[in-house]
């Protein structure tokens, strides 16, 4: 009863709230409740929710709240409608084409909307024309430099250069320009692919630069324009030239990757350089001397630096030594030489300077040589320096270490330049100034301990002692300072001693400077300065010189006796003819045999 009374009335709330009236269980979980995270349980909700929502939005036929879906593609129909309207009406404005223009513009209003197609793919109808491919603009005809050239007529250019004289009488460079601007307009039609300069200087041989571009030149314009060129005064010429130069140059630089222009040069038009190359061709072979002039502002000026600048300088001075052989050899040492045998020598450098001397003057030496040997001095200046000589010997002759693919190029052509060098009648006063300036350079070259460089350099000493009596007192001054490469001499001229003789006759100086170079010795043999080494040396060259000057005493004395028994030959014959006046011409040629007879013993 207690626990019916309990079960009914002790704890009648928490029973209500599990049993219901008839009996039954309320909930399924029997009362138990699930503990969870409330920020999990708050996430879950908002998913649903958020589903839920999408799920009342999406409807197929909305009416109340319409659908988005299409929004989009209504917009950009919208778009298309008045974009194609803006095209019909700049149609119509430029052309003047009406409808039938505007029926083929992409895409009508109309269709777009019904049809509902995307951004990517506009449908034209069925029955709209297809465009028109566009009409291609007719190519213009290649003209190459040669056609263009071969279409100046040669009066038409004598008559504009007459009036172009007396328009400018007083501005000869204007003369020049308006010049190169009639050349200009000559080869309008010439398109620049047909006539690549920097591929040209860079690909062509130097005997294909000789021929460049003038081969494309009629002869009767080519002479037309040269008479004119040479009564131009030498200094706007040369201005003239300089700037040209500098022009092309500038043309080529443009072509090369990262170039920035030059603010000193107005850049020139391409068809413009090619009649700028073509007048400067036609100046450098009337007037080459104006290159010579140049020669400094090429060798140290900024704008022809570099390797990329060498092929117009070696087209220019192949222009000038068409011309004149003379001032192409000596624009050839005084330019391209240094870049093959200096410190900043490259094989680009070797290779190009090389290659135009064998072309230019070793392939028809048989021409070169005679012009060259006639000319060795050119306005007071000889052709060949002997410094170029000493420098050309040094890279002909190194070390086995040292040799190079061009070696052997140098070595051939070190024959034909040593001969310009030394070029000059014996003893002459063109031979004694650069006997003078070899020795010291020879003797320099004889210290290096190099024996083909050697044996070259001091057979150029000797022949410097040779050729100047005062290239004597120059070697007692260097003798004990480059004592090692004076006592190699002294061997050299000891060894071959016949040859020495005679290349040394009179030998007087010789013996002076013998006598000399003894005292000299002795001086340092007995100063306690210098070491075991230096010693040695002079205890050598005393040794020669004593040789020498003994051969030489034995050589005056044969010569005395030999004028002695010419005297007393000749005297003798004097006499036989006094005391036997009545001899045939039988006996006379009898006694002219014992006479030669007796002469040369």
């Amino acid at each position: 009863m207690e626990n019916n009374d309990v079960h009914e009335n002790g704890n009648g709330s928490a029973y209500d709230a599990l049993i219901d009236d008839n009996g039954l269980v309320k909930s399924k979980d029997h009362g138990w409740t699930t503990v969870v995270n409330p920020k999990r349980l708050r996430k879950t909700q908002n998913k649903e929710a958020s589903s839920v929502a999408g799920l009342e939005k999406v409807k197929s036929n909305g009416d109340a709240g319409k659908s988005l879906v299409f929004q989009s593609l209504e917009q950009h129909a919208e778009e298309r409608r008045k974009k194609a309207e803006v095209q019909r009406a700049a149609a119509a404005a430029n052309a003047g084409l009406g409808s039938e223009r505007n029926g083929k513009i992409t895409g009508s209003g109309s269709e777009e909307d019904s049809d509902g197609e995307g951004a990517d793919g506009d449908i034209l109808p069925a029955n709209a024309e297809e465009k028109k491919p566009k009409q291609k603009k007719p190519k213009k005809p290649k003209v190459t430099l040669s056609e263009a050239a071969a279409k100046i007529d040669a009066e038409n250019l004598t008559d504009f250069l007459k009036e172009v004289t007396a328009s400018y009488e007083n501005a000869p460079d204007i003369q020049l320009r308006r010049f190169a601007d009639y050349f200009a307009r000559a080869f309008t039609s010439v398109n620049p692919a047909q006539f690549p300069l920097n591929k040209i200087l860079k690909e062509s041989s130097v005997a294909k630069l000789a021929e460049t571009p003038l081969c494309h030149v009629p002869e009767v314009v080519y002479k037309t324009s040269t008479d004119w060129i040479n009564q131009q005064p030498l200094e706007a010429l040369k201005e003239f030239t300089l700037w040209a130069l500098c022009s092309v140059l500038e043309d080529i630089a443009t072509h090369q990757p990262g170039h920035k222009g030059s603010k000193q040069i107005q850049p020139v038009s391409a068809k413009g350089t090619i009649a700028i190359f073509v007048v400067l061709a036609m100046v450098l072979r009337r007037r080459p001397e104006i290159l010579v002039q140049l020669s400094t502002t090429i060798k140290t000026g900024p704008q022809f630096q570099g390797q990329d600048k060498v092929y117009m300088i070696v087209w220019a001075i192949t222009q000038a030594c068409q011309s004149d052989l003379v001032v192409g050899m000596s624009l050839w040492v005084q330019n391209l030489l240094p870049l093959a045998v200096g410190k900043t020598s490259t094989p680009l450098y070797r290779d190009i300077t090389l290659q135009w001397i064998e072309s230019c003057m070793l392939e028809n030496t048989k021409k070169a040589r005679p012009i060259l040997l006639n000319n060795p001095i050119r306005k007071g200046e000889r052709v060949v320096p002997p410094a170029a000589l000493n420098n050309l010997m040094q890279v002909a002759f190194p070390i086995d270490s040292a040799r190079t693919k061009a070696t052997e190029r140098f070595v051939a052509i070190y024959p034909f330049v040593k001969e310009l060098t030394l070029a000059g009648a014996h003893r002459s006063k063109s031979t004694r100034p650069v006997a003078q300036q070899l020795l010291p350079l020879s003797l320099m070259s004889i210290s290096e301990e190099n024996p083909s460089l050697t044996n070259e350099a001091a057979g150029i000493f000797i022949w410097c002692l040779s050729q100047n009596s005062d290239c004597y007192k120059q070697w007692e001054k260097l003798h004990i300072e480059h004592i090692k490469a004076s006592t190699i001499i002294l061997e050299k001229l000891s060894a071959d001693w016949k040859n020495s003789v005679s290349r040394l006759s009179p030998t007087e100086d010789l013996k002076k400077t013998l006598k000399s170079l003894r005292s000299k010795h002795q001086h340092a043999l007995e100063s306690e300065e210098g070491d075991d080494k230096l010693r040695l040396y002079v205890k050598s060259a005393d040794k020669y010189c004593k040789t020498m000057l003994g051969r030489l005493s034995r050589t005056t004395a044969c010569i005395k006796a030999t004028i002695v028994s010419t005297l007393l030959a000749v005297l003798i014959a004097f006499c036989i003819m006094l005391a036997m006046p009545s001899l045939e011409s039988v006996d006379w040629k009898k006694y002219a045999l014992m006479f030669r007879e007796s002469f040369s013993l």
